[in-house]
């Protein structure tokens, strides 16, 4: 019986002498707000086993010594008690050694400040967006729909009418014989010419006024005007107008650009420059040296009340236009009869020929 009453004295100060360091490492760990763990639950284990056993096994599963050191010892106070017990669920688990303590290090810098940083790029993105749109280049029919009354294709469906037009002219193998032919059929055309061929055959130009026909302006060497600077594009029309001018006695207010192709800035400047733009809508491919029967079938497939059909009357030393002179005399007798007027340009379009 003594004996016994000596051993739970022994257990008894070894509980009071430790009571401190179990339970301290949880009350410096956390918030003075939350309860502080279970120190009767703490002891009782303690003493289960102490007397089960002269050893304790902590949790990692080695066995120390029961004997602690007195609590005033140095080293009773750094004795790691509390990894020895899962922490109570009702603590609030510690910003320092728990996975929850990620989130509570000012997440909403390091959330909302990228999504901050990106907000801005939105409308940057969008107006980029709108640029790359107003800088977009249109196509010809667009041009023709934004600038009706600085660029045409065609004349009024609603008039029976149509204008033949002769481009890359003067020359003297093919133009004489296209003004023949016409002359021959009575019917008057439209030729838009080059400046420098002009310079070359002013005889040429001569004639074709004297018999009544329309003089417009087609660049002056017939380079692809979106290509050129804007002075070399002014220049190609302003040359070959300064030319035509001094042998016809006016400035033309007809133009045709090489290939048909413009930009929206070049008609922008003829519009200030009260010229206007003329293409087609019926191409008869004579460019390619086709045969006069061809010529008649390409030109009779598309031409419509207040066509503009594109013939040619002049071009490179290996193009033969044998084809487009044959073809004139068919046409005009085949659209008369098909109830067609031929006219110039500017009467299709009720226009004046100079500016």
């Amino acid at each position: 019986m003594t004996k016994r009453l000596w051993s739970f004295s022994i257990v008894c100060l070894l509980v009071t002498s430790c009571g401190a360091p179990l339970t301290k490492p949880f009350q410096d760990q956390n918030s003075t707000q939350h309860s502080t763990p279970d120190v009767t639950q703490t002891s009782l284990e303690a003493i289960r086993d102490f007397a089960e056993s002269p050893f304790v096994t902590d949790a990692s599963g080695s066995k120390r010594l029961s004997m602690l050191p007195p609590a005033s010892s140095p080293s009773a106070s750094a004795v790691p008690t509390a990894p020895t017990r899962a922490p109570s669920h009702s603590l609030s688990p510690s910003p320092t050694l728990t996975p929850n303590s990620k989130p509570k290090i000012n997440p909403k810098r390091s959330v909302v400040q990228p999504e901050a940083s990106k907000r801005p790029s939105l409308p940057v993105q969008k107006n980029q967006g709108q640029i790359r749109t107003s800088q977009k280049k249109l196509t010809l029919s667009q041009l023709v729909v934004k600038y009706p009354n600085t660029f045409k294709l065609r004349g009024s469906s609603q008039e029976k009418k149509v204008a033949l037009t002769f481009d890359d002219g003067p020359d003297t193998r093919f133009t004489p014989k296209v003004l023949d032919a016409l002359k021959a059929n009575q019917v008057k055309a439209t030729f838009f010419v080059l400046g420098a061929m002009a310079n070359t055959h002013p005889d040429v130009i001569k004639r074709i006024v004297n018999e009544g026909h329309v003089i417009g302006n087609h660049s002056y060497s017939h380079e692809n005007l979106p290509k050129l600077s804007v002075d070399k594009f002014q220049n190609q029309i302003e040359s070959t107008e300064t030319i035509l001018q001094n042998l016809i006695g006016y400035a033309p207010k007809l133009i045709r650009p090489p290939y048909g192709a413009i930009n929206e800035e070049q008609v922008k400047w003829f519009a200030d420059h009260h010229y206007l733009i003329v293409n087609w809508n019926v191409d008869s491919l004579d460019w390619k040296s086709l045969s006069s029967d061809q010529v008649l079938h390409n030109i009779m497939q598309q031409t419509k009340p207040g066509s503009i059909i594109l013939q040619h009357s002049g071009g490179a030393d290996t193009q033969d236009l044998s084809g487009t002179v044959q073809a004139i005399g068919p046409l005009i007798s085949k659209l008369k009869a098909a109830g067609y007027t031929f006219v110039t340009v500017p009467e299709l379009l009720h226009v004046a020929k100079n500016k």
